[in-house]
């Protein structure tokens, strides 16, 4: 049974930094194409990076240069390290894992910039 499970969504100040965790059970990380989406409150769901199974990595172009995703192998665990967040990087962020054309989900955490 495949199980996703994110952590270290909090509230932080314009400008700040966050690094969100993606705990994978049931799937070997390094091998699965996997990402992050996110969704704010009246929008659909986005795209906001991902990392192949070699280990390459896309962004969206409204975070590139300022969110790194990564993958540690040994603990099956995915991050997305976010810096010079902006009031509009809120939103809940989902962890996705993409195995043989099934997406699974996590539960999501809560991304919150303001001042």
């Amino acid at each position: 049974q495949v199980q996703l499970v994110e952590s270290g969504g909090g509230l932080v100040q314009p400008g700040g930094s966050l690094r969100l965790s993606c705990a994978a059970s049931g799937i070997t990380a390094s091998s699965t194409v996997m990402g992050w989406y996110r969704q704010s409150p009246g929008k659909r769901r986005e795209w906001v990076a991902s990392i192949d199974n070699g280990g390459r990595t896309n962004y969206a172009d409204s975070v590139k240069g300022r969110f790194t995703i990564s993958r540690d192998n040994a603990k099956n665990t995915m991050h997305l390290q976010m810096n010079s967040l902006k009031p509009e990087d809120t939103a809940v962020y989902y962890c996705n894992a993409t195995i043989f054309g099934l997406a699974f989900w996590g539960q999501g955490t809560q991304v919150t910039v303001s001042s």
